[in-house]
């Protein structure tokens, strides 16, 4: 039945009944509740828990009160179940001071045991009932149809306000982010048998690098001191490796200062890992080992994502980035002129006035044309060197125009990036000097020179892979969501007053 009361209205009669509560011989709001098993155990042993006195307890979920009796669904951590609740059953005025006084949200610890319903359904005879919270703010959305109550709360909006009402009305968005630990508890797991260490890298840094993008700034009022939030793991992570732990990983929260879209929260969750005397050949191998290891553990091999099937039940495809300019454009953007790169831009309606540097502009034209096209797993190597200032010239090449570096692309959208690192502190230097050069032409994107990081190198690295993960991204392939808010619990979100 629809309420059409005003919400002050049902808050206003739910403080009555609370008082009520409050105010009768029966003590409510224990400090703690025993279960002796879930429903989903009951569910699944029935035989077992036959004649025996169990306790659960969770949230009413649906409550139908038939004056000396009632039926509610309870709903724990596992599933939600029926109980019978009966005046007769209970110790004396339970039902009158207690269950009389109930409301859907309310939490409850019940004891009994279970019997089937004349229609058939496992339900639980209450012999006590315990209120362990009482819901003031009602919850959104009840329906009913066909005899059963359930919550519309489907505005994604509110859902990613109201994360809390979400797990509570929508069963299936804890599903994706118990889905989200397992992922993470994989990836863990696979590394550390390979034996990396896990370690932590500072996320407040004096100089921010690693990646090319716009921090958040604060100030650290005793040292008196500015200080940028972590956008990458990475120049921390290699000053381990130069320090002799030959193999090392974090999973981290980065902070960049950019837009938000359907794969980006300025707040994010990154895994990186790095490995001496290896290169990005020997990174591609143990990506791939890595996203077959999550593929096999959620037992399928085809997942849904961005409206396309995903395979992982084959080889992932090994593509140089000059070759698929070529079969695009039917020639190598990465070594025309830059007249001939503007002219390509206007071919192809692509607006380049923001872009400092050409680096940037072959790296929008193949976000535009390529990339969206990139569906099935995809190794995009041989990148230009303009976009990628921490990675090694590549051994293949004689004209210094590209490095050794792989971007992974899955639904057309960058889950991962790799390099054969720069180890030879005077390279990494001049390279960090010609982002400079562009940081004072504008770009707020380019890295910044780290002359700390530089005296690391200069202590000597070892070659060295590394490759950073989008674990966000990672988790929205396999449990198959389309946008990062939906693998995020708390996503970032515009104020209020600024949406239409």
């Amino acid at each position: 039945m629809k309420d059409n009361r005003s919400l002050s209205e049902i808050i206003k009669h739910r403080l009555e009944k609370l008082e009520k509560i409050n105010s009768s011989s029966i003590k409510s709001f224990k400090y703690s509740f025993k279960n002796t098993t879930n429903s989903a155990q009951i569910f699944n042993n029935k035989d077992s828990f036959s004649n025996v006195n169990l306790s659960i307890s969770g949230r009413i979920v649906s409550l139908r009160k038939m004056g000396k009796a009632c039926f509610a669904h309870v709903q724990d951590n596992s599933a939600k179940i029926q109980v019978y609740i009966k005046t007769d059953h209970l110790p004396e005025n339970v039902y009158d001071h207690i269950v009389r006084n109930l409301d859907i949200g309310d939490i409850v610890g019940v004891e009994g045991r279970i019997f089937y319903t004349k229609t058939n359904e496992l339900t639980i005879d209450a012999c006590d009932l315990d209120l362990l919270a009482k819901n003031i703010r009602p919850l959104p959305n009840i329906k009913e149809k066909d005899g059963q109550t359930y919550f519309a709360f489907q505005n994604k909006e509110l859902r990613y306000r109201n994360r809390h009402l979400d797990l509570i009305t929508n069963p299936s968005v804890k599903n994706i982010f118990l889905q989200r630990a397992k992922i993470i508890k994989n990836v863990r797991n696979f590394l550390d048998d390979l034996n990396y260490i896990e370690v932590e890298t500072p996320a407040l840094q004096p100089i921010y690098g690693g990646a090319n993008a716009k921090p958040f700034t604060t100030f650290h009022n005793t040292l008196s001191q500015k200080l940028y939030l972590r956008i990458a793991s990475e120049l921390y992570l290699k000053r381990l490796i130069v320090g002799g732990m030959n193999k090392v990983y974090e999973i981290s929260k980065n902070f960049r200062n950019e837009g938000m879209d359907k794969s980006h929260n300025p707040e994010f969750t990154m895994l990186e890992f790095y490995e001496s005397y290896s290169d990005v050949n020997d990174m591609m191998k143990i990506t791939e080992q890595l996203f077959n290891v999550i593929k096999s553990s959620m037992k399928k091999n085809i997942f849904k994502f961005n409206n396309h099937e995903i395979d992982f039940s084959k080889a992932f495809k090994v593509s140089s980035m000059k070759d698929l300019f070529i079969d695009k454009i039917g020639e190598n953007i990465i070594e025309v002129s830059d007249d001939r790169l503007d002219q390509i831009s206007s071919r192809f309606d692509i607006d380049i006035s923001n872009y400092k540097n050409r680096g940037k502009i072959i790296e929008k034209i193949f976000s535009q044309l390529i990339e969206p096209h990139l569906i099935q797993p995809t190794f995009v190597i041989d990148y230009p060197i303009e976009i990628s200032p921490l990675a090694r010239k590549n051994r293949k090449y004689n004209n210094g125009k590209y490095v050794e570096r792989f971007e992974l692309f899955i639904g057309g959208i960058e889950i991962a990036n790799a390099f054969s690192e720069l180890n030879d502190p005077f390279e990494q230097r001049k390279r960090l000097s010609e982002q400079q050069n562009l940081v004072k032409k504008g770009d707020d994107e380019a890295q910044v020179m780290d002359e700390d990081f530089i005296k690391v190198l200069e202590t000597g690295m070892p070659p060295t892979g590394g490759v950073g993960i989008g674990v966000d991204r990672l988790v929205m392939i396999f449990t198959e969501q389309d946008s990062i808010k939906d693998v995020i619990l708390f996503p970032s979100m515009r104020p209020e007053q600024d949406i239409d």
